[in-house]
Parts: structure tokens; sequence; C-alpha cells
């Protein structure tokens, strides 16, 4: 079946390049749709959604883009107008996956493109930027980039064979759907935090939901994973949340790399969905090799835990503010909602033995979020270690126990 494939590019200096891409699709039995995010030079050839259309699309035009005097402005403009058209072709099911190439500005253009459609929806850049952080271009989305290695000026030997095959990939994203689930085969879906030193206590988690019948989506507690899991809570595609894996807050609070920004742990509450929350990895902060730790972090305790990641063991200060924060978050939510607490350790590395271990420092947190989640809220005290089975046993019966109470009602009513 013939799909439509977007390809973005600036045709004054990337026509060549957006061509030879065409050819490729084409040639493989799709239709290729070429979008010109150009502002200033004449383009090689008239792209199918014009710079023109995409300039009234943003409720301005072209000349009036190039006499401002400002290219970063006049490009988000451009970014805008050809988000609003292209997410209007995908939601018309008129677009059926997307390609972009481009250097610095047209990377940042392509991808705040890109950012706006739905995950699973083809995505990939070509990109001279793709050799290094990626992250700004990218966000939570499931951007694929492929580094140019050359410039993308011309069409040198090694350049053709990387087109072609950023070409020959968006074409087989298209042409391969994922297997539809079985009908019935879920009851709901629910989102587990997972980190390294909190991995075992996932995986039980998963299973044990898993064999009860609902589906999982675990994220990776990295500053992005915790970002698309809000987003994704706030787009309604997730129906509970066992966020065993809260560390990012400690990344927020200290400057660390993984930090997930200032609406972690919000979405939940504010959406009112099930939630059961534990302090996973609590004990630790984010920072890369040694010599990117801050100075004034210098005489704190240190573990290399990678050769790209240094961990720092959070103080009894920092909990307490981070108690605090957690507390407050939950004493907001609007829909149910539980606190477990590990006594014996938030990680593989704060448990007795551990490199982190530090019960007062724990303490400080375990008192400090009860404090603020108030007198009478649904606190749950394990004489356990989080990696232990009875902790993740526990947190998965308390929101069973949460999702039966809402079937329950649903059924009741009507």
């Amino acid at each position: 079946m013939q799909k439509v494939i977007g390809i973005i590019a600036t045709l004054d200096t990337k026509g060549e390049h957006a061509a030879f891409i065409r050819a490729i699709i084409e040639g493989r039995g799709h239709r290729a749709l070429v979008i010109d995010t150009g502002i200033l030079g004449v383009p090689a050839f008239a792209g199918d959604v014009s710079r023109d259309g995409i300039a009234a699309s943003a409720g301005t035009s072209i000349a009036a883009l190039a006499a401002l005097g400002d290219r970063g402005k006049a490009l988000g403009v451009m970014m805008a107008g050809a988000a609003s058209l292209v997410m209007r072709l995908q939601c018309e099911g008129a677009l059926h996956g997307i390609i972009a190439v481009g250097g610095g500005s047209g990377t940042s253009v392509a991808g705040g493109i890109m950012r706006q459609l739905p995950f699973g929806f083809p995505k990939l850049i070509v990109s001279t930027m793709g050799g290094g952080d990626v992250g700004r271009y990218v966000g939570t989305k499931d951007i694929a980039i492929l580094n140019s290695v050359t410039d993308i000026m011309g069409l040198n030997p090694i350049l053709r064979q990387i087109l072609a095959n950023g070409a020959g990939a968006i074409c087989g994203m298209v042409e391969t759907a994922a297997p539809a689930p079985q009908h019935g085969s879920s009851r709901g879906t629910i989102a587990i935090t997972a980190f390294g030193v909190t991995t075992p206590a996932a995986m039980q988690c998963r299973q044990l939901l898993e064999e009860a019948g609902y589906s999982t989506m675990v994220f990776h507690a990295n500053g992005a994973g915790g970002r698309a899991m809000e987003e994704l809570i706030e787009q309604g595609s997730i129906d509970a949340v066992l966020d065993l894996t809260t560390t990012e807050l400690a990344d927020e609070l200290c400057g660390g790399k993984l930090s997930a920004g200032p609406h972690r742990l919000k979405a939940a509450g504010a959406r009112g969905i099930p939630q059961v929350v534990l302090p996973g990895a609590m004990d630790m902060v984010n920072f890369g090799p040694p010599e990117t730790v801050p100075a004034t972090y210098a005489v704190r305790r240190l573990y290399r835990h990678s050769p790209s990641t240094t961990l720092m063991r959070t103080t009894a200060e920092e909990n307490a503010t981070l108690g605090r924060w957690v507390g407050e978050r939950l004493a907001a939510a609007k829909g149910p909602v539980a606190l477990i607490l590990p006594l014996k350790g938030f990680s593989l590395y704060d448990q007795d033995g551990g490199v982190f271990h530090d019960p007062a420092a724990d303490q400080a947190f375990m008192d400090s979020v009860a404090e603020a989640f108030g007198e009478n809220a649904p606190i749950v005290r394990l004489d356990c270690r989080i990696n232990d089975p009875a902790c993740a046993a526990e947190a998965v019966r308390t929101l069973l126990d949460m999702l039966q109470k809402i079937h329950s009602s649903r059924r009741r009513r009507s």
C-alpha cells in the first residue's frame, strides 16, 4: 500500500538532497511530499508544501519574515507554521512518516516540527548535528537521528550512501506496523519508573502487573524518561502509575544531569489517575565523569558508577527538601494515591553494606514526606529494602486495590 512520506528541507540550500531522497522514496512505491522551510534563497524546485504556504499558515509572509532581520525569530515562525500543517496532515491520515535533512538550523526546525507528532509516528532526521548531543532536538519523542558525517553540501559518495540509508529507513518505518494487541488482553496501561539501582524491583512489579492482566510501560528515570512519562500521562495514554523511582527530583534539586524538570510527579495527580509512589534512588544525584562534578560538591561522598557516571550521596538536608516536594505533590493529587516507604534502603547502594548507606539521611526524607503528605495520608512503611520481593508485592497489591475500587464503582454506576 502506497504511503505518503514528508521530506522537510530548505530547498535553497538542500534542494538536491531533498530530490535525492524523494527519488528513493518514490522508487519504493511511495509518494514523497516535499516541505520547503527555506526563507531567503531561491528554491531549487517548488516544494509540494511551499515556503509561502508555511508562512501563511503562521499568519505572515516570506517577505515579512525576510524583512525582520532576525533569523532566529523567522525560523521559529516557519517551524510553527510547518508544524501546524504537518500535524493537520497527520491527523487526517494524509501523512504516514517524515524525514528531514539539514544542518544546525534545519535540524532545530525539523526537530521542533517532529516533536509535535505523536509517539510511534515514523520520524527521522539526517543531520550534521548527529554526532553530538541531540537531546535538544529530540526532546521526549522517538525521533531517529542519522549523523551525516560530512557537511550536507554537494553529493559526495559517503553522503549519497547515508542519505540513501535514511530514505530506506523511513520507508521501512512506514511499511512496518506494530501488530495490534489481542482484543481484551489488557485491562489498562500502567507506567513504572526504573533505574539501574531499582531494576530488580521494577522487574518484579512489571511481572506481577502483567500477570494481573495489565499492560506496562517502563520508563528509565534518566530525565528524558520522566518527562516522556509525564507527557503521556497528560495525553491520557496511561491509566495508573507505579512511580517506583523518583530520583529525577534529586537531580533537579542538586543540579544533576538527569533532572526531568520542575513538573515531575505532578501529571498523575492533576489527571486524578491512581498512583503508588516510592522513593527509589532518592539517595543519589547523577553527574558525568568525575571532572564534571561541581567544585562545591568535591568533598561529598561520591561513587564512580560507570566511566560516564559519577553518583553523589544526598544529605539529610537535601532529603528533607525532597521529602517535602514529594509530600506536597501527593497531597495535591485529585485521585487515589499511596506512598510506600522501604525502611531499609531506597536503592542497591543505600542498603546495609552499600556505598551510600546512611539511615539518618533516608530517615530525613521519610520524616519530611510524612509531614508534608499529612497525618492521615496513606503511607505504608515496610521493614525491607526497595528491591526485596515483599516491597514489589505490596506496591502492586496497593495499586491493584485502587484500580479494583475504581472498576467496582464504574460497574455500580452503569
